[in-house]
């Protein structure tokens, strides 16, 4: 092959891995825009702590549900079309929150929303990592939580800008219409592109494999580089159960009990949302409103820590090929472990408002924004791209699909229950003793890795077991 192929073949691989990743980025935007309209929602439906929570988070229970079925449906109409109905759903998410006129219809839209983010959080990792050869699977499975954060970071900046104008997101802006809404129709600009993009890129070749299209599935692989296609359509044959589709039985073993390789896969997941990452994504302006900042200040320190987040992520892209997943798990364990016990120590003993919250201010307040990205920056490199490239490429070609969709559900549960608790913690136990136990989860988290967590650096699919 000569060099000039050996390019525009990479260069393939990166762009129709790009297009999947979109799916990665309305997930961080969709999961993500809801920060900067937690005030306007506490005002427009008038709810307490838990009302508060369950809209944010009822996002996840839809995420949980689609998570656990996306991977079935993409085993059975393919990879492809189930990015396309997942750029339907974000786009129909987007404009019906939006349009919502109270807490139901807001809650089902969000709903709807969460279908598409756990749909978009098992069909992306699975196709990036069947359409990348193994040289390039770890950095082009980081594009997945690149693309994450990225989202994260552009709702970040887009939710700051529109209040800025605003004045504050329940304020009005464009037509009359308030700023919140105009944050979640942002939306539906990516959601089109991913629509799009979706229709042109080529199926996975292991799909095509398990569906007997072996001569579609041989262009595929000559298309993003195969040396030898035909025989690497032999070497998927002999790895897929192709007497029959996937079913979530396979994931028992003999004893009828999870594999496992699923249960570390579930952990995985756990852990990641356990040491409370999404706390500071999606209540990071309520947080720092919280103790003493103004709206426009805290979603200032949101876009700021937006970009700290889709920074570390490019160095895990970085490293993960040369370094390997297992050292990044610990590395980022440790640094997860010390910050957030820092942050609980210093909000665990700042002065209190008359409300109960802690009021912290000049160094104390330095000190905590520090941790707090320091936070985010030692996950950032570690947990969030790590687990989403281990959970694409650690299961046997037969269970991938729905090996990946137990353990994002899982994932996504994890989520909607740190979610719904921390406004309930924050106004009960208090922020000092919720993000203690955030520090414990991730001090856990290092133990379960070390013990648990197979390198899985420069293998290939079909050797996984």
């Amino acid at each position: 092959m000569t060099t000039a192929n050996h390019d525009s073949r990479t260069t393939f691989v990166v762009l129709i891995s790009l297009v999947a990743a979109l799916g990665g980025f309305l997930f961080g935007f969709d999961s993500a825009v809801i920060n900067g309209t937690v005030s306007a929602l506490e005002r427009e439906f008038s709810g307490g702590a838990l009302v508060t929570g369950f809209a944010v988070g009822s996002i996840l229970l839809g995420s949980a549900l689609g998570a656990f079925y996306a991977g079935p449906l993409a085993d059975r109409f393919g990879r492809r079309w189930a990015m396309i109905f997942t750029a339907v759903l974000f786009s129909l998410s987007g404009l019906g929150t939006g349009l919502s006129l109270g807490f139901v219809d807001f809650v089902l839209y969000r709903f709807c929303a969460g279908l598409a983010v756990g749909a978009a959080s098992v069909i992306a990792p699975t196709y990036i990592a069947e359409v990348s050869p193994a040289r390039l699977r770890g950095r082009l499975g980081s594009l997945q939580q690149l693309a994450i954060v990225l989202g994260i970071f552009i709702s970040f900046l887009s939710n700051y800008v529109i209040a800025h104008y605003a004045k504050a997101s329940w304020e009005p802006f464009w037509l009359g219409i308030k700023a919140w809404r105009w944050m979640l129709w942002a939306e539906v600009i990516p959601a089109v592109f991913y629509c799009i993009g979706a229709y042109f890129v080529p199926e996975s070749p292991r799909y095509l494999v398990q569906r007997g299209r072996d001569a579609e599935a041989a262009e595929v692989l000559r298309k993003i580089g195969e040396a030898d296609p035909a025989a690497k359509v032999l070497e998927i044959r002999g790895t897929l159960a192709t007497e029959r589709a996937p079913r979530l039985s396979d994931l028992l073993g003999p004893t009828r009990r999870l594999l496992p390789i699923v249960w570390t896969g579930i952990l995985l997941s756990v852990f990641q949302q356990f040491v409370g990452i999404n706390v500071v994504f999606y209540y990071g302006g309520l947080l720092w409103e919280a103790v003493g900042f103004s709206q426009h200040q805290a979603l200032l320190i949101n876009v700021f820590t937006g970009a700290v987040n889709v920074a570390t992520t490019i160095v895990a892209m970085s490293l993960i090929d040369r370094v390997g997943r297992k050292p990044l798990l610990l590395a980022g364990a440790i640094g997860m472990a010390l910050s957030l016990a820092w942050m609980a120590v210093v909000f665990h003993t700042a002065p209190k408002s008359g409300l109960g919250t802690p009021v912290v201010a000049g160094w104390i307040a330095m000190s905590a924004l520090v941790a707090a990205n320091v936070f985010v920056f030692c996950f950032g490199f570690s947990w969030g791209p790590v687990v989403w490239v281990l959970l694409g490429e650690m299961f046997p070609n037969q269970i991938r699909g729905s090996a990946l969709s137990v353990s994002a559900a899982a994932q996504w549960l994890a989520n909607f229950a740190i979610t719904l608790t921390f406004p309930v913690l924050l106004h009960t136990i208090g922020l000092g003793s919720a993000y203690g136990l955030y520090a414990l989860a991730a001090a856990v988290s290092f133990i379960f890795v070390l013990r648990k967590v197979r390198e899985t650096k420069g293998m290939e699919l079909e050797q996984m077991g």
